[in-house]
């Protein structure tokens, strides 16, 4: 293995046993005698192009790569500590939990006592703690998580604890449809959705349900955007706060959290088959959020990056970025190809039958055509959201964001009862919530000096003749 590749074996191990996050986090290379200077040089170089910070001993958070002479004896400490064993469903929650002190710290501040709330959401370690930190709030909670986005260990796991959860691998068709339906049926005040599955759901078969609801929530831009549809036509019968539109979550959990989470999941599938992400020709669909954090992972770890976007802002984004701009059909011919989109269809026939190898990292189902049946590409995850399929979704640190920004829509909708529609939250929560990570990351904010805004007249016109 080159020097190079070994760098990048460290930095995914790390994140595969962790599920935390590498930019932001202070990161210090340490060689023992004999290490390979080419190795610490790599992993350094890498782990700035993933945006660690450099750290040194004590910074909270540090992760500490320890060369060896020997690779298979070099060793990841996380705070001075051995990597943790994630083969238990309780203990992966615990350690989620250790590491969610901004949702931890909002949820503390909670008054949901009996208030009877849904989740809706892929069932895995940060899901199931941040359903223990409302039921410990003295919420009513119950989970639900569709058949392909179950960690069957986590879903035992939160039962065990007593809360409520729907959750079966093996179901599909009729059967899932029902147990989804069967779950609404319960009754709530509150309902959390990601994808706006459960929302639309109940809008077709049980109207008089939503109309119960307080109000819902909704964590995904794939998710608002058909919302904000049926608002305009007239068929949102609920309000619904934009969860996903946050600062604090967007530009950290699509950026950052996704980008991390698909890249590296992509890479884990195909070391089997001896490929590399590094010098691949990689086309990313879809220049948002997420598009542009898979681009920048994609880029750190080496691939030969190009952009398809039709959003001409977008896509002159792309290009200042440092990315080849284009037609997707004529940049897939050979490429790893990863959609970023959330939209339906969006690798199509042609586009399959062009790529090499095809990812998704957006959020809907059916987001490559796989209608054609043959096709040249090897098609990762079948075709699912690669981080959910076959990782453990976004990082620990990432959702704890993301859930605090969700933990205060709830708040917001339990003390308001928003109106029908889809609402922006308040711009407070998103200063709350990074003031409190920043705490956290032991950071802070300084306040500057600013100007008297009270006096609108230029200063250029109002100054004394030095004369």
């Amino acid at each position: 293995m080159d020097q190079v590749s070994a760098a990048e074996q460290m930095i995914r191990r790390f994140a595969r046993q962790t599920n935390l996050l590498v930019a932001g986090r202070p990161a210090l290379v340490r060689c023992v005698p004999g290490a390979s200077d080419g190795v610490a040089r790599a992993l350094e170089r890498m782990l700035r192009d993933l945006g660690a910070p450099r750290g040194h001993a004590g910074d909270p958070g540090l992760v500490e790569y320890v060369l060896a002479a020997d690779a298979a004896d070099s060793e990841i400490l996380l705070e001075g500590a051995a990597l943790p064993d994630r083969a238990d469903g309780a203990a992966r929650i615990a350690f989620a939990g250790r590491h969610m002190p901004v949702s931890t710290e909002i949820a503390s501040t909670l008054d949901v006592a009996g208030v009877r709330i849904g989740i809706a959401m892929v069932l895995e370690p940060k899901t199931a703690q941040l359903a223990l930190l409302l039921r410990d709030a003295g919420a009513e909670v119950a989970v639900y998580a569709h058949p392909d986005e179950t960690d069957v260990a986590v879903a035992d796991a939160l039962r065990a604890e007593g809360v409520p959860v729907v959750a079966d691998p093996t179901l599909s068709g009729a059967a899932e449809k029902q147990a989804a339906t069967d779950f609404l049926a319960r009754g709530f005040d509150v309902f959390v959705d990601d994808g706006s599955h459960l929302i639309r759901l109940a809008h077709e078969v049980a109207p008089d349900l939503v109309d119960r609801w307080w109000g819902a929530a909704e964590e995904t831009t794939s998710g608002l955007t058909p919302l904000r549809s049926m608002a305009a036509r007239g068929l949102l019968r609920t309000g619904v706060m934009a969860v996903n539109d946050a600062q604090t979550k967007t530009r950290f959990d699509n950026r950052y959290g996704t980008g991390q989470s698909c890249v590296f999941a992509i890479a884990d599938l195909l070391d089997p088959l001896q490929i590399t992400v590094r010098d691949q020709p990689a086309l990313v669909i879809g220049y948002g959020p997420v598009g542009e954090g898979v681009a920048a992972h994609l880029a750190a770890l080496g691939a030969d990056v190009a952009v398809a976007e039709h959003d001409p802002v977008r896509a002159l984004v792309a290009r200042h970025d440092g990315y080849r701009v284009g037609d997707a059909a004529a940049l897939a011919e050979g490429a790893l190809v990863v959609s970023a989109t959330g939209v339906r269809h969006t690798v199509t026939p042609d586009l399959l039958a062009a790529a090499r190898i095809v990812a998704v990292a957006g959020g809907v189902p059916d987001e490559v055509d796989l209608s054609a049946g043959a096709h040249g590409a090897l098609v990762l995850a079948d075709g699912g959201c690669i981080n959910i399929t076959a990782a453990e979704g976004n990082p620990i640190e990432i959702m704890d964001l993301s859930f605090a920004v969700q933990l205060s829509a709830i708040a917001h909708i339990v003390a308001e009862r928003p109106a029908v529609g889809v609402h922006a939250l308040p711009a407070s929560v998103d200063e709350r919530v990074a003031k409190a990570a920043l705490r956290r990351r032991d950071a802070e904010v300084v306040a500057s000096h600013t100007d008297d805004t009270d006096d609108w007249r230029s200063t250029r016109y109002t100054r004394e003749d030095a004369s």
